[in-house]
């Protein structure tokens, strides 16, 4: 399995002094943070893709470029790259050449976000979003696996005899996560292209993302890509620690009163109940994290949203020491007990580079 993190990139004063950081800072410690979640032993660091105030990841490929070059092993991800708005041969190329930039440790997971005005901003209709998510995912399939293509859709002018370039880092395309909230649709689309799907596991219960995930599995296999149990399954979640949970929770309520997304709506107590946010010691995450499998199944990928809310940097480094010491260890370690052989390991771009050439030996 794969643990990492992923940011939302939101510039939120700290409600416990009022101080609210400059877009320079929240920019620049979200490159100290990936800098830390490498340090610390985790796999992955994803960025969100926003177009709005507060928020200031707008450019995630500018940010993972410099950040690849700065690091040497973690996978850096978006935790969204909106399908929806973005022209796909923009994102075939800039994918393209960010997975080239980083030696092949890129993937990226689309979406079609949660600002609803982003759609006119780029000439979009926000009725449209399903549509623009199948119709623009299925030229970004093509463009990186056909070297000259021809198409034409709805959403955008026809091509003709055109190649995106560069090409995908040895004829390998970035593997594409699907993410998704709430619609059927967007899991039903990782399953036929045998792509991953995200359930961002954040804002609703358990049994929510179980019938999204169930759904995916079914579909996937339905496809014929194995077995429901070998989907490629990753989820999010939400943690604050400390040594003790009674200093945890009294830490954070601030943060989680005032949150720009859950704030002044259900108590802390309430949305820890109703949803996988956890706060509190170390094991307590620990704990909670493992029972995701019971719920979901064997699956890849787990990130953890740290930085947002207004903490400081000081304390989301502090979370990251916590984590990468304490947390990430022991569920590697758990995880593994009892996982059965013919679950596959999360696809990076080596495992998927050995299967393009199995795929070749078996066809020559």
């Amino acid at each position: 399995m794969q643990f990492g993190i992923f940011s939302v990139g939101d510039v939120t004063p700290d409600p416990t002094n009022g101080r609210t950081p400059t877009e320079h800072e929240r920019i620049k410690a979200m490159v100290t943070i990936a800098l830390k979640a490498e340090e610390v032993g985790l796999d992955v660091f994803a960025t969100g893709e926003h177009h709005n105030p507060p928020f200031v990841p707008s450019s995630p490929t500018t940010m993972l470029g410099y950040i690849a070059a700065r690091t040497e092993r973690i996978v850096l991800s978006t935790a969204t790259t909106l399908i929806t708005t973005n022209d796909p041969v923009k994102i075939a190329e800039d994918f393209a050449m960010l997975q080239h930039l980083a030696d092949g440790r890129v993937d990226l997971m689309m979406g079609r976000g949660n600002t609803g005005p982003v759609y006119p901003w780029f000439g979009q209709d926000i009725r449209q979003g399903i549509p623009l998510a199948i119709e623009n995912y299925a030229l970004l399939h093509k463009l990186w696996r056909e070297d000259v293509v021809d198409w034409q859709g709805r959403f955008r002018t026809p091509l003709q005899g055109f190649t995106s370039t560069p090409r995908p880092l040895d004829g390998v395309p970035p593997f594409v996560w699907h993410g998704s909230i709430r619609s059927a649709e967007i899991a039903e689309q990782a399953a036929y292209y045998g792509d991953g799907f995200f359930a961002n596991n954040i804002f609703w219960p358990k049994e929510h993302f179980m019938r999204l995930i169930g759904l995916y599995r079914q579909r996937y296999a339905h496809y014929g890509h194995g077995t429901p149990e070998q989907a490629i399954v990753g989820l999010g979640g939400q943690v604050f620690m400390r040594k003790n949970s009674q200093d945890a929770v009294r830490e954070f309520r601030p943060y989680f009163d005032n949150a720009p997304v859950y704030g002044h709506g259900p108590s802390l107590e309430d949305f820890m109940a109703e949803t996988p946010l956890t706060v509190g010691s170390p094991q307590q995450v620990i704990d909670r994290t493992l029972e995701f499998r019971e719920y979901f199944g064997d699956y890849q990928r787990q990130l953890f949203l740290m930085d947002h809310a207004g903490l400081p940097l000081k304390t989301v480094l502090e979370q990251l020491d916590i984590l990468g010491e304490e947390v990430v260890p022991v569920l590697r370690e758990e995880f593994a007990k009892n996982r059965p052989e013919t679950v596959p390991d999360a696809p990076t771009h080596a495992s998927l580079l050995a299967a393009k050439e199995r795929s070749a030996g078996v066809g020559a």
